[in-house]
This record gives structure tokens, C-alpha cells and sequence, in this order.
């Protein structure tokens, strides 16, 4: 979960995400914005967002699946669900489970903070606490096995806001390895992720693959957080795959990046509930032109009325529950985003990024079977007009918020458009 700065029926894994998992995906050779095209990577297959309860209102969950969603990310308490020293209750998330198989969506339950049983509640840096978290952690995976749950290895264990006094990589990477090991003994089908830094800590990352962690890992967890255009995390993604990939042992092939938890509030300087509506589209798009197989947006809902406090304002819905109508939240525009680009790219895989306009310039093309739909947006400051070089015919053109905003005619030069910081989307 983002720390609180006010700056800053049963299921199984769905075949996409867990090729994806197994075989990896082609890293990038130049760091570049768009990677070799991902095909196991369907849209929405990867779509999530982070949520904070395991007793949803009634018609929340239904209102997650609509606007696409396949995915939630949500803490899975050690204080929690361990109540007595080996004796575990799991009853809260199976209410939660039980929410999520009615509309078809998967967890990602993340294993993570202290327990006042040991060591007061501090983070598992003691060999006694580190394998009291194991035992707990693979007994919480026997629970939920074969139902489709990622598991990740604690969140954000590089700020002290969540290790406590001060991080410290080599009591993190302990803590993995001990979870790794257990649950290659004891829930050897069960998917691990980690180690869901916070931004992207290359240092902090490094320490985790020296130590040998992408062996126990299915994919690497990050919170890329940019403040900026979300498009310049492309040379980030880059720069982590390699990395990976110099540290990479054994014959699983690469370990895909997973980007865990990432968002815009609309209460930021210079941003607006319009503009977080963009930014989520972007985020979007950048990572599945990038090879990320899953991406979680923070977060579900606004957090609280406060107009002032950054944290209160990651939400795609606005926080007041509104029982009886439907929706059941009021959508903000990134809602309304997520939606449009969910319905749009239904089954689409990324093909390219075509050569039009300049390098501030963005045409996507997205595949499915001989269709091809289109999106286009720039990162100038200034909308103008844009040639894309397309087949001749008749296009249908959507704003990201789903409105349409016309049609257009492909001649023998292509298509003209004015594209602007919120993309749109073309089909024929």
C-alpha cells in the first residue's frame, strides 16, 4: 500500500497470466518505449486494482468486475489471521474470496507486516519470527491452494513506514528466502511475487536477486510511482529486465516484472480527476506495450473527503457509499477510463508502436485475429495534429472516457488527427 506522504466458484490462474509467469517474457535489447509484443498479455486479463477490506459493500465487487478488472490486490494480515501463536483464522478473507468468485475476479493477497505475538509486532527480523511468518504463510496458501491467489512477499519492505525503525535489505531478503523455501516444500503449485519496492529501488532489488530470490519468485513486484508521464517508466522496465536477467538462474526462463501497485491522485499539484483519468490510461497502455503481465492501479476508492490530502484522492470512485443505486459509487473519470479501455482492447495484444509524428508522439496498435484498433495520444504540452499511417477507410474515434468524438477518413497518406495528453481510440 502506498505510505500515507502526502507527496507522493473456485477459480484457477488464468491460462494468460500464468503462461506469462512460467515461460517469461523477450527482454528488450534498447531501452525503448514498447518491448517484443507480449501474445499471452490480453487485455483486460492483466487489469487490477488495490482495495482495503475483505467485507465488501454490496454491489462493490460487481462494480470492480464491470469496469474490466481481473485482478485485486489486498493486505493479507499477519496480526490479523494469526490470532493465538499457531492457530490461524482465515474466515475475513474467506468472505472476501467467496465476493471475489461471484464476479470471476483473482487475488493477490499480500503477506505482509509484524504480529504482536513476536518480537512486539516489528517486522520479521529474527530467525524465530521469520519461520513463525513462514509456517503462517504457507498455511494461509494451503487454505486458499488451487483457487488462482498470487502471493506476495510483504509490501514495500525499502520504507520505513512499513520497516520500521529503517529498512534493511538483507532482513527483508532473509524473511523471502525462509517463505520461498517453505513454500517450495510444503505448496510447490502456489505462485510468489515479490518484493514489491517501493518506486523502483535498484539497490534494494539487486540485494534480492544476489541472494538468489528470482529462484522462489514468479514474477518481480514494483511500485514505479512516477509523478511524471508514466511512458518514462519504459527505460525503467528495461533496465529491471536486464538486471533480472543478469541474475537469472536455472532453465524457467525470465521472470516477468509485475507492476504491483502505481497510481495518480487528483489532489497532486498540477493534476485534476480529468487528468488522473488520463494518466490511468497511459499507465495502462505503457505497461502492456512494455510486457507487463499484470498492473494494479492505486487505488479502489477515494480514501476521504479531505480536499487537501493527496492519500484521500487515489480513487477511481469517489469514497461516499450510496446504497440502493447504481453504480453504487460515483464513478470519477479514471473509472470511466478503466472501463472504456477494458471494452475497447477486449481481447487485443499489443502488436507495435508505429513510426508517426515525434518521439513526444504515441500510436499504438493492438491485434486481434486481422482487426486492428489504434491508440494515440502525445505527451506534449500541446495538442496538435498527427498523420498515422493507416489503410484507407471509415474510422470510428473514442475518447478514453468512452465518449465518441467522431470519425475520420483514411486516404492515401493515412489518417489525420489531433491527438492531445488524453488518448484516443480508433477502429474501423
Amino acid at each position: 500500500m502506498k505510505p500515507p506522504n502526502p507527496d507522493g466458484s473456485r477459480m484457477i490462474l488464468p491460462i494468460v497470466f500464468l503462461i506469462t509467469l512460467l515461460s517469461g517474457c523477450t527482454a528488450d535489447t534498447n531501452c525503448k518505449f514498447g518491448g517484443t509484443p507480449a501474445k499471452e498479455s490480453f487485455i483486460p486479463q492483466g487489469l487490477g486494482v488495490n482495495i482495503h477490506f475483505t467485507d465488501p459493500k454490496p454491489g462493490e465487487v460487481k462494480m470492480i468486475a464491470a469496469a474490466g478488472f481481473r485482478w485485486v490486490r489486498m493486505d493479507f494480515k499477519w496480526d490479523a489471521t494469526e490470532p493465538e501463536p499457531g492457530r490461524y483464522d482465515f474466515s475475513e478473507y474467506d468472505r472476501l474470496m467467496s465476493a471475489l468468485d461471484e464476479s470471476n475476479l483473482h487475488a493477490l493477497f499480500i503477506l505482509d507486516y509484524g504480529n504482536p505475538l513476536y518480537d512486539k509486532g516489528a517486522p520479521p527480523r529474527t530467525p524465530e519470527t521469520r519461520q513463525a511468518f513462514a509456517r503462517w504463510a504457507v498455511a494461509a496458501a494451503k487454505h486458499f491452494s488451487n483457487r488462482g491467489v498470487v502471493w506476495e512477499v510483504y509490501n514495500e519492505p525499502n520504507h520505513d513506514v512499513f520497516w520500521p525503525p529503517r529498512p534493511n535489505a538483507s532482513e527483508y531478503v532473509e524473511l523471502a528466502l525462509a517463505v520461498g523455501r517453505a513454500f517450495r516444500s510444503e505448496v510447490p503449485g502456489e505462485k510468489l511475487v515479490g518484493p514489491a519496492v517501493s518506486e523502483m529501488d535498484f539497490a534494494f532489488l539487486e540485494t534480492c536477486f544476489k541472494a538468489g530470490l528470482l529462484d522462489y519468485w514468479s514474477g518481480v513486484s514494483v511500485h514505479p510511482y512516477l509523478r511524471s508521464d508514466p511512458e518514462e517508466a519504459a527505460v525503467e522496465y528495461c533496465r529491471l529486465r536486464k538486471l533480472i536477467e543478469r541474475y537469472r538462474t536455472g532453465s524457467g526462463g525470465v521472470v516477468p516484472i509485475i507492476s504491483g501497485e502505481w497510481g495518480y491522485s487528483s489532489a497532486w499539484r498540477g493534476m485534476s480527476e480529468e487528468k488522473q483519468g488520463a494518466m490511468f490510461a497511459r499507465e495502462m497502455l505503457t505497461n502492456v506495450a512494455n510486457e507487463i503481465p499484470m498492473s494494479i492501479w492505486y487505488d479502489w476508492r477515494d480514501d476521504g473527503l479531505d480536499p487537501k490530502d493527496p492519500e484521500h484522492h487515489f480513487g477511481l470512485v469517489n469514497n461516499a457509499y450510496r446504497a440502493g443505486r447504481d453504480p453504487v459509487f460515483e464513478p470519477k473519470p479514471a473509472y470511466r477510463a478503466a472501463r472504456t479501455l477494458s471494452e475497447f482492447f477486449n481481447g487485443y495484444v499489443f502488436q507495435q508502436r508505429l513510426a508517426a509524428g515525434g518521439g513526444d508522439d504515441y500510436v499504438l496498435v493492438f491485434a486481434k485475429g486481422g482487426d486492428r484498433r489504434i491508440a494515440a495520444w502525445t505527451t506534449s504540452s500541446s495538442a496538435h495534429r498527427l498523420n498515422i499511417p493507416l489503410d484507407q477507410g471509415e474510422f470510428r474515434v473514442t475518447r478514453h472516457t468512452g465518449e465518441s468524438a467522431g470519425s475520420a477518413s483514411a486516404g492515401p497518406q493515412g489518417i489525420s488527427i489531433e491527438v492531445s495528453s488524453q488518448p484516443v481510440y480508433l477502429k474501423r
